[in-house]
């Protein structure tokens, strides 16, 4: 007998440090998908969000009352991209100073 197991994950990338109440947008993803996707075989979906940076405290206390299986990861501009791309690209100034002016 061949079990037709399927893994959903939903993940959001945020262009700001980690704040609790993300995780609340989060869980309601993943719910979206456990009604719209999984079946009662699948695996339980898993709930990813990358934040600019965060607090592991903050972070820790956030994810405790959540039953669904998700996480918190911070990026890093300067390690997304090669070092030969760097004279093409903007700076991580650059880049923050237009993600804030485009929220203002």
């Amino acid at each position: 007998c061949e079990a037709n197991i399927i893994d959903y994950a939903t993940y959001e990338l945020k262009a700001q440090s980690f704040h609790p109440s993300f995780l609340g947008q989060l869980s309601f993803y993943v719910s979206a998908v456990n009604h719209q996707f999984k079946t009662d075989i699948d695996n339980p979906t898993i709930g990813l969000l990358i934040c600019k940076d965060k607090d592991n405290v903050v972070a820790k206390y956030a994810l405790e009352s959540y039953k669904e299986p998700m996480g918190i990861s911070e990026y890093q501009l300067s390690k997304l991209f090669p070092k030969d791309f760097k004279s093409s690209m903007p700076t991580i100034e650059e880049l923050e100073k237009g993600l804030k002016d485009n929220r203002e």
